[in-house]
């Protein structure tokens, strides 16, 4: 009895570490909402700024965020006109680089779209539109995928950014054809599974959301002019919802909670939140705010408010997530990026500002502020906390922070 107990025992942790291993790593964090769960972090930083424990240079062009798996951390960048993806260790170390192919080159050029892992797998879709399928371990390629001309797809003005997102053995992209406009693929073989017609629009640099709900899976993405959402399952569309602005650029992921949608997106445009029906089959408008209208930076979801910059907008806002009303304007720190770790917002602004500010509906306390000096390039990417430390990515170089 007791080396049955035992053996069922090894059996479940041995079960359950290789589901977790196989957990896909999300862009913005592990719920793909910009909120980490760090806890424990510095409330307020020296004078000169965080320690930078250790920084690569070497990454070449890009605007991706750093990926962690395997003990190895993940990056996308381009030299010369070629797309790489460097490992690194978890000290700064390169283990190895491997091509992918052509990286964007032209207007803003250099990698975009963030590394996805699962498993052993990893996953890069470049500007171009090929998504490529290597081995975690070894950068070998397995499969790649030419998502425009295989799905009717075409470019945008400024190279797809889009991150891809798995689940299970599926692979979701968004070529943007008009006949294959959303297409999930096999994540082992790059086999087409499902593809939908959705609006029959341009994709809009949007990464996808996945929102589990009791009845389904829904996947919710933004094309040119639309907010669309989609039955993970099948592809089958089930709603739409207007969104557009001057440039038909959508690239923030939209925030889901308790049946709420927020969609937002810059150039004045502003932010929407729908409310979802209880099986995600239908949406209507709870409030807009064409303030908050944030254009490539993200926004959180804390406690029931929504923190983040804008665009046109270039203040800094707090509004209650029920009924869209302004708890606070700032403009103590430029626009940029915004996440979220233990009561602490971390604004990463345009002109390189990194600041650490409190999050309180009460009003922008922002409690320390450094400057980012190291690498190359626009002030874009999008950090990540990890075991205390805050990784940027500033062009060719990815700082390590300690913030514990």
């Amino acid at each position: 009895m007791y080396k049955r107990v035992f053996s069922l025992f090894i059996i479940l942790i041995f079960t359950g570490l290789t589901l977790f291993s196989q957990t896909p790593t999300r862009w913005r964090g592990p719920n793909g909402n910009g909120v980490y769960d760090e806890t424990g972090l510095l409330k307020q930083w020296p004078a000169s700024g965080p320690e930078i424990i250790w920084h690569f240079d070497g990454l070449g062009e890009g605007h991706s965020s750093p990926a962690f798996a395997n003990d190895m951390i993940y990056l996308s960048g381009m030299e010369g006109e070629t797309g790489y993806i460097y490992a690194l260790s978890t000290f700064g170390g390169l283990k190895w680089k491997v091509p992918y192919g052509e990286e964007f080159h032209e207007s803003y050029p250099g990698a975009r779209s963030t590394p996805v892992i699962a498993g052993d797998l990893l996953y890069i879709y470049s500007g171009h539109g090929v998504l490529t399928c290597m081995d975690a371990g070894n950068g070998e390629i397995k499969w790649h995928k030419d998502v425009f001309n295989d799905f009717d797809g075409k470019n945008i003005r400024w190279g797809v950014t889009e991150t891809p997102v798995v689940d299970g053995d599926l692979i979701f992209i968004t070529p943007g054809g008009s006949r294959n406009n959303v297409v999930a693929l096999n994540r082992f073989n790059g086999n087409l599974v499902w593809s939908s017609p959705g609006k029959g629009e341009l994709s809009a640099y949007c990464t996808p959301l996945l929102i589990e709900l009791p009845s389904r899976k829904l996947l919710v993405t933004m094309t040119a002019d639309h907010i669309i959402g989609l039955d993970a399952k099948d592809g089958k569309m089930l709603w739409s919802h207007p969104q557009t602005n001057r440039y038909q650029v959508h690239a923030n992921t939209p925030i889901y909670h308790d049946g709420g949608l927020f969609c937002f997106s810059g150039y004045g445009q502003g932010g929407v939140k729908l409310e979802l029906s209880a099986d995600g089959s239908s949406v209507k408008k709870a409030w807009f705010n064409d303030k908050l209208d944030n254009r490539i930076g993200g926004m959180v979801l804390v406690d029931g408010y929504l923190y983040g910059s804008g665009d046109n907008n270039r203040q800094w806002r707090c509004v209650d997530w029920k009924t869209g009303e302004e708890k606070y304007v700032s403009t103590d720190l430029g626009k940029g990026v915004t996440i979220f770790a233990d009561g602490m917002l971390f604004g990463y602004s345009d002109r390189g500002e990194l600041g650490l500010i409190e999050a309180t509906p009460t009003g922008f306390n922002l409690l320390s502020q450094t400057k980012v000096e190291l690498g190359s390039g626009q002030h874009w990417s999008h950090p990540v906390i990890q075991n205390g430390r805050l990784y940027l990515r500033h062009g060719n170089t990815l700082i390590a922070y300690k913030i514990k």
